[in-house]
């Protein structure tokens, strides 16, 4: 592995990562997924999967940006119904995020964006967000619409030959669809369940949990993913991100 075609910094030694900084790498991304059920098809870790996938493609389209290991596990209390769920308090998540931050600040990264590819994570990373950025001298960057972030999703369905809606994403055909480009070799294929379809309440999945909306963990039809699909909601999300991140640099 040659780190200079890397932007996985976990993969960079000390004296690399001093290098980047100084060639003007000033961009970190952090990813903030997930261990959690998604259904009898797909692995516990998708939501981190991902995380690790967009933080890549990001730094890649950025072209001076480095992917920080993503952060695991997230706030998942609604999935505990669901054996192998492992969740932590918003209060822990926010504070690992801080930590993150500041060590990334001290060694000169002025831009760090935060990711959340859970949609329990959101609204922990919108709130510690501004705060540290009152605390440190980098620039801090939530990118964190939930709602945008599934919109994006649906796009990358139609747009990769899928015309499947999800009012509400969560091991249905989007997220099978980009672990199937991811590595398809987890997605159990012979478990492929229809879950939950329609209109859902957010609400009630987060205050009742998922076992009160869906018995299989499964949101949608699953059996809709493709493999093309998968590659094109990665795209489209990772080009659609790494704008706004260049907007808001721009903005400093």
């Amino acid at each position: 592995m040659s780190s200079q075609r890397s932007v996985l910094l976990e993969e960079y030694t000390w004296p690399e990562v001093e290098t980047a900084l100084e060639q003007g790498t000033r961009t970190v991304i952090v990813a903030v997924g997930a261990v959690e059920q998604h259904g009898p098809h797909l692995p516990l870790i998708m939501d981190t999967l991902a995380g690790d996938e967009l933080a890549r493609r990001i730094a890649e389209e950025l072209g001076d940006a480095l992917a920080a290991p993503t952060i695991r596990p997230g706030c998942s209390g609604h999935h505990m119904e669901f054996p192998g769920t492992i969740t932590v308090p918003a209060e822990t998540l926010m504070d690992l995020i801080r930590s993150y931050c500041r060590s990334l600040d001290e060694h000169g990264f002025e831009h760090v964006v935060l990711v959340p590819t859970h949609g329990g994570n959101f609204a922990p990373v919108n709130t510690v967000a501004p705060e540290i950025a009152r605390e440190i001298d980098a620039n801090v960057v939530a990118v964190a619409d939930l709602h945008e972030l599934m919109e994006l999703q649906n796009e990358g369905l139609r747009a990769g030959g899928v015309e499947y809606e999800e009012p509400v994403i969560h091991a249905g055909a989007a997220e099978t669809a980009v672990v199937l480009a991811v590595d398809e070799g987890l997605v159990r294929t012979d478990e492929l369940e229809v879950g939950t379809e329609g209109e859902i309440s957010t609400a009630r999945l987060l205050t009742e949990g998922f076992a009160a909306i869906t018995e299989n963990g499964v949101l949608g039809d699953p059996r809709e993913a493709t493999q093309e699909a998968g590659e094109t909601i990665l795209e489209t999300v990772a080009t659609a991100y790494a704008a706004q991140i260049e907007a808001e640099r721009d903005a400093i």
